[in-house]
């Protein structure tokens, strides 16, 4: 009796059983890679804004403190944003006439905010409070990347639940003495033991910080 398949067939499924396995396995990698990829997070991408406000010229050049803008950052969950008012105490009388600062006098004027582009932004079923942060010695640019040296603000991370474990498994890697916490030098405080002794100081639970309902309320 002739046979029906070609001898080579058992070859040719073999060949395409382990091919399958491969290719989903490769498209596994790939979409993970993606997801993690700065197209999707943002990472490191500015957005356009209504008014190219420079935090390396404000912040690292000026040195003005973080606070003095983000006014609500040590009281509650939201940093706060500046109001035209703010800005004006000084652009009244500095740069008073400057066309890229039109529509901060405009906004001034009318009453209207402006509308800026939310950079840092997580989903609405994560819950994220500033001033518990900023309490347990988190500084800024552990979140924010070093915001002092770019002209226009981008994620500094991804903002993913696996980049938030990498601190709230070690907290003694990114905690800082409170001093420290609006410096914007991105660069460790302290020696390790000394930060060891600060997790300890403020009261910093480990064990507590990887339960789900600490950021999923």
């Amino acid at each position: 009796m002739p046979h029906v398949f070609h001898p080579s067939t058992n070859t040719i499924s073999r060949v395409s059983v382990f091919g399958a396995v491969f290719f989903v396995l490769g498209a596994a990698w790939i979409a993970a890679v993606v997801d993690r990829s700065s197209y999707v997070t943002g990472a490191g991408v500015a957005r356009s804004q209504p008014v190219p406000f420079s935090h390396k010229h404000h912040a690292g050049e000026l040195g003005i403190d973080c606070r003095y803008c983000h006014t609500s950052v040590e009281e509650g969950p939201f940093a706060g944003i500046p109001s035209s008012a703010l800005c004006m105490h000084c652009h009244s009388q500095i740069w008073a006439r400057s066309p890229v600062l039109e529509p901060v006098r405009e906004s001034f004027r009318g009453g209207e905010p402006l509308r800026w582009v939310r950079v840092h932004d997580l989903p609405d079923f994560v819950y994220f409070d500033h001033s518990i942060h900023v309490h347990k010695g988190i500084g800024c640019v552990t979140c924010h990347g070093p915001v002092a040296r770019r002209n226009l603000v981008s994620k500094g991370a991804s903002l993913k639940m696996e980049w938030c474990l990498e601190c709230h498994r070690a907290p003694e890697e990114f905690v800082r003495p409170r001093e420290a916490i609006f410096d914007p030098d991105p660069q460790p405080v302290g020696d390790p033991g000394r930060r060891r002794e600060l997790v300890r100081r403020y009261g910093i639970v480990k064990e507590q910080l990887t339960d789900c309902s600490v950021c999923h309320r």
